[in-house]
């Protein structure tokens, strides 16, 4: 059995109506979910998604790392799968999507976000990552 890893973020931001999660669609998978992308040589998990946020959407983000999920699966009938998902905060609304990877990148009200999560997992993950979001950074 192979293994890969990943680790990404669930990403809030403030708006006027509460809080606003951002999503991306895959260029590949075409799926909607959280950025996030391999481990490089030498980094650690939060290192990692900082810099994987940064390169595909262009938001420097602050990750918190009291709130860590992790999501296995197999994506090959013989390679194994672990993301890691943060809670990260930014002030930046404005993305910049990497083309190569991202298809699109918006910002969502959580409600309409759960909507559009491709997949159960992802919105249990975004729904802890709030409460502690609000649990955390209340003010």
């Amino acid at each position: 059995m192979r293994y890969e890893k990943s680790c990404g973020a669930v990403i809030f931001r403030r708006a006027e109506n509460g809080w606003n999660v951002l999503l991306i669609r895959h260029t590949k998978g075409r799926h909607i979910s959280f950025p996030k992308g391999h481990v490089e040589q030498g980094e650690t998990e939060s290192q990692t998604a900082e810099r994987e946020i940064l390169e595909e959407t262009g938001l420097q983000v602050k990750v918190d790392r009291r709130f860590r999920a992790e999501n296995r699966y197999n994506i090959r009938p013989d390679t194994q799968k672990l993301v890691v998902i943060f809670a990260a905060l930014t002030t930046q609304a404005e993305l910049t999507p990497q083309p190569e990877e991202i298809a699109e990148a918006f910002w969502l009200p959580i409600d309409e976000a759960a909507a559009r999560l491709t997949y159960e997992r992802d919105r249990k993950i975004m729904r802890d990552a709030l409460a502690h979001i609000q649990k955390y950074h209340a003010t």
